[in-house]
């Protein structure tokens, strides 16, 4: 009888990746044995222990819009092998010119400026896109706030200018910016309005929204409610149809949704604000470390925390995506690495 095979030594200096070779849906995200990173005088080495997926990851995984591949390079082929951008995990070493960051401290962040790859073992990052991880959260939970959260607060706070007793209506309240943007608003002292599904209403007004609402902006307006500021995550009905609803100094900021509004709205905003006397803005987030402590603060004060929907190994991404993509997601999912 022959002798059982013994699996293939794994080389002690490669990982497990997601890896990428062309451009379609998440059935082109494959695991494999990949070289492991090694960090540069000025970056970091995560081991990382969790990440999250949003929707600039299967715009990237599909190279949709056409202008994804203009920005980050590969018009016929993926340039990014490895994406992901959240990320919480443990330091395993540092560059000869990092400072302030010691091996084995929790740390969590955004890879969204520094390369991505976030779907691995190991990822490498600058000490600027990582920040130490909330106290008492878990790897999982950590790794779903970076991109949707520091949304949400730079949404709010940056181009909203929201402040304590304005309303602020939040369309899309229940997915992974807003259900972020609700607990940040009541944060920062508004009163809020959820817009969602109604079978998500529930979840909305457990994340502290003070009003929930399944209509749309022509309902809402025959209602007569007025908002200092409209935040909207799921921008498919026009931009014109929710101005009616805000006060006459009121903001709309958009932040997701169909593409060719967030292009007009980040163009013609201006315009928008000037003919209809309304402010129009639309936000591209940006990862800032000031801003990844502030998620910190905010947690360890107990008025923000994640909605994890699902959990599922690195293996399993393409599950997660294909979710995330069908829209049947509450919050945020989290890949456990």
């Amino acid at each position: 009888m022959p002798a059982p095979s013994r699996p293939e030594p794994v080389p002690p200096d490669t990982m497990r990746a997601i890896v990428q070779r062309r451009y379609g849906p998440p059935e082109v995200l494959r695991l494999e044995r990949v070289p492991r990173p090694v960090p540069a005088d000025d970056q970091v080495l995560v081991r990382v222990r969790a990440s999250a997926v949003h929707a600039g990851d299967w715009h990237l995984m599909r190279g949709d819009p056409f202008i994804s591949r203009l920005i980050y390079g590969g018009l016929r082929t993926p340039s990014i092998s490895t994406i992901g951008t959240d990320f919480a995990g443990e330091v395993a070493a540092v560059g000869a010119s990092v400072t302030g960051v010691q091996v084995g401290e929790a740390v969590f962040g955004d890879l969204s400026e520094a390369g991505f790859g976030a779907f691995a073992d190991y990822v490498c990052a600058p000490a600027t896109a990582l920040a130490p991880m909330p106290a008492d959260s878990s790897f999982a939970e950590a790794a779903v706030l970076p991109v949707s959260a520091l949304t949400a607060l730079q949404a709010l706070r940056d181009a909203g200018r929201l402040q304590a007793g304005q309303r602020v209506l939040i369309h899309g309240a229940s997915g992974g910016v807003g259900s972020y943007a609700v607990q940040i608003a009541k944060a920062f002292g508004a009163v809020v309005t959820g817009v969602c599904r109604a079978q998500n209403q529930a979840m909305v007004l457990a994340l502290g929204a003070d009003h929930v609402s399944d209509l749309g902006p022509a309902d809402l307006r025959r209602q007569a409610q007025r908002f200092d500021l409209i935040v909207d995550m799921a921008a498919f009905l026009p931009i014109r149809s929710w101005l009616p609803l805000l006060t006459p100094a009121g903001t709309y900021v958009l932040v997701g949704g169909d593409f060719s509004r967030l292009m007009r709205a980040l163009l013609l905003g201006p315009l928008f604000s000037r003919l209809r006397r309304r402010k129009v803005v639309a936000v591209m987030q940006q990862p800032k470390r000031a801003d990844l402590l502030v998620l910190k603060e905010l947690v360890e004060a107990g008025q923000l925390r994640p909605w994890i929907d699902g959990r599922y190994p690195l293996d399993k991404l393409p599950d997660a995506v294909r979710r995330l993509e069908a829209r049947q997601v509450k919050g945020k999912l989290a890949i456990e690495i």
